[in-house]
């Protein structure tokens, strides 16, 4: 089980332990992260699991899909750190990955 951390726009840290393949934003609704609306339950057919990934871990998280980027267009403050928490599956790899909580879901 990977510790990830989410960090809220004003700064507030949550530490978590996700399980290898669950989702990002699962780990989030699970760990009663807020800001992470998710409100498509997972399907990517909104924009409120939105997360930036931290600089650090952009290699390892990886870029998002164009299905992935074509929702991010309805996302609010889009950055190329941008990611929808719900296509994001946790991997033993994400150990001490760290996500930032924009401070509003579009």
């Amino acid at each position: 089980m990977p510790n990830i951390t989410f960090v809220e726009a004003d700064g507030t840290r949550h530490d978590t332990e996700a399980d290898v393949g669950a989702t990002v934003m699962e780990t989030a609704i699970m760990n009663g992260v807020p800001g992470i609306v998710a409100e498509c339950g997972g399907a990517c057919t909104c924009a409120t699991c939105h997360v930036y990934v931290d600089a650090a871990w952009s290699d390892t998280i990886g870029g998002p899909s164009s299905m992935e980027e074509d929702m991010l267009d309805f996302a609010f403050d889009v950055r190329p750190e941008s990611r929808l928490s719900c296509q994001i599956k946790v991997k033993d790899a994400f150990e001490g990955a760290v996500f930032h909580v924009p401070s509003r879901q579009g």
